[in-house]
């Protein structure tokens, strides 16, 4: 009775822990997968459970019934769930079998990687073909320019501006036809230090030529043309020396000297009659006459004497190739921008003289006066001009004569001309030679004076001025005595 009982006992207790502690495979794997869904990293969570008591006692057995039933207690009594607590998280390696969210990331990953390594290709293939690129260019770049062999061919002018760099002379060299490439002509001015010499103006090269050549050329010295230099006082035409017979030659004449290309028999000017005949042009637009001056210009008497005083003293470059009219174009509106940098279109309140009026009192004064007297000369010509008193310049008569002097004799004087302020009250007709700057600023900006008179009473250059008349003729009488009023005519023309 009593092993039947205990055998009883031994197979309750392992039905109670095989229904408490049994394990669904299947149901733990459905488990664990819903479980790790929400991780995607190496952590694995290990539930822990525990039953309410350590050790639950084990239930008495129940009392034997007759008739030897088993007890009913196993069917009646249901032990206790034990709680589930929350799980702990440990480390633990990676479980083998992966979720399937880290799967879906998995497959996106080498989604991406896969995207990126396509990118990747394209960029190398890009950067492959840029540098073939690169390189060829690199090999050309390295083989020798173009160049002329030579012989070279006819001289054509070739124009340097102002602040033009050497690879500007080159596009320069290759757009006339002197050089074959930029290149070869680079390379040889790099070599010639005297590069950095060169001015700005006009240069004849020979065409189709060596690029060593051409640098050379355009560095020495006989290749400048057009260049042309105006002293102060000069004018248009030609004029000789009363004393001396020599000729002091005219505008007109620097400028055909200065036209010249070519030496020998292969060299090609414009003379001096062509251009004045260009300057006598009644086309005034044509030949660079400025607005405020074209009203004179129209008015003078005497064609061949019309660009008088348009053409400013100083340093001026021309392009020789051209006609007689587009040279003397060229010079007229450089001159005239020269003329208006003085400030002459504002000028005119003080004087109440036009703009082309002042350019021609500025001419007298330019030739009647040394430099530091100019503004007072200046200021006798305004105050005359207020009262109608005649200016009376020897400059003026010595204008239109060929053999020219400081004094003038009572024939000359009395010779009557649109210039001869002698004969005729108020400004002459057109300038009467090539202002200087200084000369223009001093008739714009006389200095304050009363003086109506001015003689220079000695041969070093002294100049009085004075507003009373019988002073004025005690300080002729003092040029005479020191000859500087003496006059070559009078004895002899000599």
């Amino acid at each position: 009775m009593t092993d039947r009982w205990a055998r009883a006992e031994e197979l309750f207790r392992q039905r109670e822990a095989d229904r408490r502690y049994r394990r669904d495979d299947q149901a733990w794997a459905a488990h664990e997968d819903d479980a790790y869904d929400d991780y995607d990293d190496d952590t694995a969570v290990i539930p822990r459970y525990v039953d309410d008591d350590d050790e639950p006692p084990a239930p008495p057995p129940p009392a034997p019934r007759r008739g030897g039933q088993r007890p009913r207690a196993a069917r009646q009594e249901t032990p206790r769930r034990p709680k589930r607590v929350q799980p702990e998280r440990t480390s633990r390696p990676r479980r083998g079998r992966r979720s399937r969210a880290a799967s879906r990331k998995a497959v996106e990953r080498k989604r991406r990687r896969r995207n990126l390594w396509i990118v990747a290709g394209v960029f190398v293939l890009l950067f492959a073909g840029a540098a073939t690129f690169a390189g060829m260019k690199l090999v050309d770049s390295l083989g020798a320019p173009d160049d002329y062999a030579g012989p070279a061919g006819p001289l054509v002018v070739v124009q340097v501006h102002p602040g033009d760099t050497a690879q500007q002379i080159a596009s320069t060299m290759v757009e006339r036809g002197v050089v074959a490439s930029t290149g070869a002509f680079y390379e040889a001015a790099v070599r010639n230090s005297s590069m950095s010499t060169v001015q700005p103006g006009f240069y004849a090269i020979p065409s189709r030529s060596p690029a060593a050549e051409a640098v050379s050329a355009l560095v020495g010295k006989q290749s400048r043309v057009g260049n042309l230099v105006v002293s102060e006082g000069r004018l248009l035409h030609d004029q000789h020396d009363m004393s001396t017979g020599g000729r002091y030659d005219g505008i007109y004449r620097k400028i055909a000297e200065a036209s010249c290309i070519g030496t020998g028999a292969n060299q090609k000017c414009v003379t001096y009659e062509q251009l004045d005949a260009a300057g006598a042009s009644l086309d005034l637009a044509a030949l660079g006459v400025p607005a405020w001056a074209m009203q004179g210009v129209k008015d003078c008497p005497d064609r061949t004497r019309q660009l008088e005083g348009l053409i400013a003293a100083g340093t001026w470059d021309f392009d020789p190739s051209g006609t007689p009219e587009e040279i003397l174009r060229q010079l007229v509106t450089a001159s005239a921008k020269s003329y208006e940098s003085t400030g002459l279109l504002q000028s005119g309140a003080d004087t109440k003289l036009t703009p082309y009026e002042t350019l021609v009192a500025a001419s007298l004064v330019e030739r009647e006066a040394k430099p530091q007297d100019m503004g007072k000369v200046a200021r006798v010509i305004v105050n005359r001009l207020r009262v109608d008193q005649m200016l009376q310049f020897d400059s003026t008569v010595n204008y239109t004569l060929d053999r020219t002097e400081v004094a003038t004799t009572d024939a000359d004087r009395a010779q009557e001309t649109p210039w001869n302020t002698y004969a005729m009250r108020g400004l002459p007709q057109t300038p009467i030679a090539a202002p200087s700057l200084n000369a223009l600023r001093a008739m714009e900006n006389p200095e304050p004076g009363p003086w109506l008179y001015f003689v220079t009473v000695d041969k070093q250059g002294t100049t009085m001025f004075t507003d009373d008349y019988q002073e004025h003729l005690r300080l002729i009488a003092r040029a005479q005595r020191s000859g500087i009023l003496d006059s070559s005519k009078d004895n002899g023309g000599r």
